[in-house]
C-alpha cells in the first residue's frame, strides 16, 4: 500500500538531539546491540527517527518483520517491546528502503507518539525537511492502515 504523509518534528530522544534529555547518546545508539543481539542490524540506517504523520490514516499491527519482547535496554525505564515493519520511502525521485519502528505502545511509558505517527528507520535521506510531503509504501500483511 502506498499512501503520503509529512515529516514532522519528533522529540529527539532516538537520535539524542533532545536537548537536556536523559539519553544524550540517542535511545537507538543504546538499543542498538540489544536488536543486533536478535539478528537485525540497524547499521545501514541513521541512528534517529524521521516522523511521518500519515493522517487521516492510523495502523493496525498484523505481523511484524521482527518483533522482540521485554527489552532490557536502559535501567532508567521498564524493559520495552519492539516491533518493525518494512518500509519504503519515494523523495526527490529516489527510493529508500528501511524499517518501521515502533516501540509497543503498551510497553512505552515516555515520549508516545500519535496514533498516525509512524517513526522511520532509514539511511540519511538528503534534502528531508519538516513539513515535506513523501510517500511510504508498506506490506498490508505486516502493518494494516486505515481512515480514521
Amino acid at each position: 500500500m502506498k499512501i503520503r504523509g509529512e515529516i514532522k518534528p519528533g522529540y529527539g530522544v532516538a537520535s539524542g538531539k533532545s536537548k537536556g534529555g536523559k539519553y544524550p547518546e540517542g535511545t537507538l545508539k543504546l538499543q542498538f546491540k540489544h536488536f543486533l543481539d536478535r539478528n537485525l542490524d540497524l547499521s545501514p540506517y541513521f541512528m534517529g527517527t524521521i516522523n511521518l504523520d500519515i493522517a487521516p490514516y492510523t495502523y493496525k499491527i498484523k505481523e511484524p518483520k521482527y518483533f522482540f519482547e521485554n527489552i532490557n535496554w536502559t535501567d532508567l525505564i521498564s524493559p520495552e517491546n519492539f516491533y518493525f515493519f518494512d518500509v519504503s520511502l519515494h523523495f526527490d525521485g529516489k527510493i529508500y528502503d528501511g524499517l518501521i519502528y515502533m516501540p509497543d505502545p503498551k510497553t512505552k511509558e515516555e515520549h508516545v507518539q500519535k496514533t498516525t505517527v509512524l517513526e522511520l528507520l532509514l539511511p540519511k535521506v538528503d534534502g528531508l525537511k519538516y513539513g515535506d510531503l513523501v510517500d511510504i509504501v508498506i506490506k498490508q500483511d505486516q502493518l494494516a492502515l486505515t481512515k480514521s
